[in-house]
C-alpha cells in the first residue's frame, strides 16, 4: 500500500531489516524514465538509458542484501504500441545492456532468466537472451528475472493452453485441475511468489504484471522516478514490508498463535 506521507515514500530506511524479515522475491515495475527525461528537457530515450543504470544498482543491492529473486518488468506486451523510434531504441538498449552486463552478472554469481514471448524480438536479441541464460544457469546467488514481451493475462492463457494439451493427451483428467495444477504451468512456477511489489513514479496499478503470482504480494508505491531510485529507496520499501503482518486469509490471532507454536 502507499506509505502515509511523501517523506516516508522517499526517505532512506533507518535500518535495513534483518535477513529473516527481508522479502525473498521482489517484483518491480520500473516507471518514470520518460518523465525523468522530460523534466530535464531530454529525449525520452535518455531516460531509458539512465533507467538501465538504475537496474545495475538495484540488482547489486538485492544481491548484497541476500534477496533471493528480483523480477523486473522491462517490456510489456502492450509496449509495442509506443512510437516506433522509441521501441527501436528500447530494443537496441536491451541488447547492448545485456551484452555489457552478462559477464558482470556471471562474476557476481547471479542467475539470469527471461519470461515472456521472445519470438517477437530480433533474432540477434533472441540469441543473446539464450546465451545469457545458458551462461548463468548454474549460478546460485540472486535470480534476476527479466519480463520482456510479457503480460500477466498472456501467462495465464499460456498455462491454460498447456493444461488443456495435457488433458487432450490423456495425461491429466479435468477433475484433477486445481489452482495448484495451473500454477505449475505459469512462468516462475519454480520460484517463490513475490513477497513485495514496488512501482515507481507515483502510479498505483499492477499493469498486467504477474497477475497470477501476486495474489498475496505486499504492494508498495513510491513517487520516486525509476532513474532516481536507489539502494536507500529499496531499503525503505523493505522496511515497510518488514513492518506488515501478512495473514494470507487468516486472522491476526491465528498468525500470533502460529508464531508462539
Amino acid at each position: 500500500m502507499v506509505a502515509d506521507t511523501p517523506e516516508a515514500l522517499i526517505a532512506p530506511a533507518a535500518d535495513v531489516p534483518a535477513r529473516e524479515r527481508l522479502p525473498q522475491h521482489v517484483a518491480i515495475v520500473m516507471d518514470g524514465n520518460g518523465r525523468w527525461a522530460q523534466q530535464r528537457s531530454l529525449p525520452r530515450t535518455a531516460g531509458h538509458r539512465e533507467g538501465a543504470r538504475t537496474v545495475r544498482r538495484i540488482v547489486q543491492a538485492c544481491n548484497e542484501r541476500g534477496i533471493g529473486a528480483l523480477t523486473l518488468f522491462a517490456f510489456s506486451s502492450e509496449n509495442w504500441q509506443r512510437p516506433r523510434p522509441e521501441v527501436e531504441v528500447l530494443m537496441n538498449l536491451f541488447m547492448t545492456t545485456l551484452r555489457g552486463e552478462i559477464r558482470r552478472l556471471d562474476d557476481a554469481n547471479i542467475r539470469l532468466r527471461f519470461i515472456g514471448e521472445p519470438s517477437a524480438f530480433p533474432s540477434t536479441l533472441q540469441d543473446y537472451i539464450a546465451k545469457a541464460q545458458r551462461r548463468t544457469a548454474g549460478n546460485t546467488g540472486l535470480t534476476l528475472v527479466i519480463a520482456a514481451n510479457y503480460g500477466g493475462r498472456w501467462d495465464i492463457a499460456r498455462a491454460a493452453r498447456r493444461v488443456s494439451e495435457e488433458v487432450l493427451a490423456g495425461r491429466l483428467r479435468c477433475e484433477q485441475i486445481t489452482p495448484d495444477t495451473l500454477r505449475h504451468y505459469t512462468c516462475l512456477a519454480d520460484l517463490p511468489e513475490p513477497d513485495l511489489f514496488i512501482r515507481t513514479a507515483g502510479e498505483q496499478r499492477i499493469s498486467n504484471f504477474l497477475l497470477w503470482q501476486m495474489a498475496y504480494t505486499e504492494l508498495y508505491f513510491t513517487e520516486r522516478l525509476w532513474p532516481d531510485f536507489g539502494p536507500a529507496d529499496l531499503d525503505a520499501a523493505c522496511a515497510a514490508f518488514a513492518g506488515r503482518e501478512r495473514r494470507f486469509g487468516m486472522t491476526g490471532e491465528q498468525i500470533a498463535r502460529g508464531r508462539r507454536a
